[in-house]
């Protein structure tokens, strides 16, 4: 026979934003002295004082369950799906209870199947003077289709106060360090993101605006290849009347060839066009 837990039902009064106790009562009706532990399916909200010990045949114990300050209170139609879970096993009169967790592991190893349970739901009333509001949607019977995963609470209260579901959060935050040195990086990013942008507006990114760029340059070394040629054939023109007999500023030598090769223009042009056709195609 298991312990009698009076209330059956863990309720707690609005506002949250500051702690709420209750208090559980633990009777042992039996002729055995028992052992027992608390558990919770939420044990970074609550802490349980004490969460385990001793009951003698016959006694009581109460149990101080705390509930930390939350940011803000949840709605009022918000269903709380927190629920304990009080275990408790018979041990022998004399056993040590000094030390309840070496008594419970002792328990679990070798007589695990002798432990009673019994589940405590939690409800949210609202505060003095506020309408009740339902609480939540579901039956009794739907939460218990899944069977939620109990832990053993602090007995100490948490230094970090906990947030429940539905109120707002902060995620990530960058410290200050970081947010300074976004601040005085943000014209370089710029500037950047703006070369970046130029110089891929000026690389084609497919075959047709690669051709495109090829018969743009073709037709730039075609002009200026027409153009080295004009120049070179006045220069001819100018040097044969230069040297022709009689003329006033003739010496009878002609002007020299002028040197060969290509004009820097076309170098460049054709240095582009080597770049282009080595990046789109090796």
């Amino acid at each position: 026979m298991s312990v009698e837990l009076d209330p059956s039902e863990l309720a707690f009064k609005r506002p949250f934003t500051h702690e709420v106790s209750q208090i559980l009562r633990l009777h042992n009706p039996t002729t055995d002295a028992v052992a027992f532990k608390v558990k919770t399916t939420a044990p970074k909200q609550y802490c349980v004082r004490p969460n385990s010990g001793r009951i003698d045949a016959g006694k009581d114990v109460e149990v101080q369950v705390l509930l930390q300050a939350m940011k803000e209170d949840p709605p009022l139609d918000t269903r709380c799906r927190d629920k304990f879970l009080v275990q408790s096993v018979a041990i022998p009169a004399d056993a040590d209870s000094s030390n309840v967790s070496q008594v419970w592991s002792h328990i679990e190893a070798t007589a695990k199947g002798s432990v009673q349970e019994k589940k405590i739901r939690v409800s949210f009333l609202p505060a003095d003077g506020q309408s009740a509001q339902p609480n939540g949607v579901g039956s009794a019977a739907a939460d218990d289709e899944h069977t939620p995963a109990y832990s053993s609470p602090s007995p100490q209260a948490a230094a970090v106060t906990p947030q429940r579901p539905g109120t707002s959060g902060t995620g990530v935050m960058s410290t200050p360090q970081d947010t300074k040195s976004a601040a005085a990086g943000g014209g370089d990013a710029t500037e950047n993101q703006s070369m970046l942008s130029s110089v891929s507006t000026a690389i084609p990114t497919n075959r047709e605006d690669l051709q495109r760029q090829l018969e743009t340059a073709n037709a730039k070394i075609k002009q200026l290849q027409e153009q080295a040629s004009e120049g070179l054939r006045q220069r001819k023109v100018a040097g044969a009347e230069a040297g022709t007999p009689g003329s006033s500023t003739g010496t009878g030598l002609s002007n020299p060839p002028a040197p060969g090769g290509v004009s820097i223009p076309i170098v460049a042009v054709l240095c582009v066009l080597c770049f282009l056709l080595a990046y789109f195609f090796f």
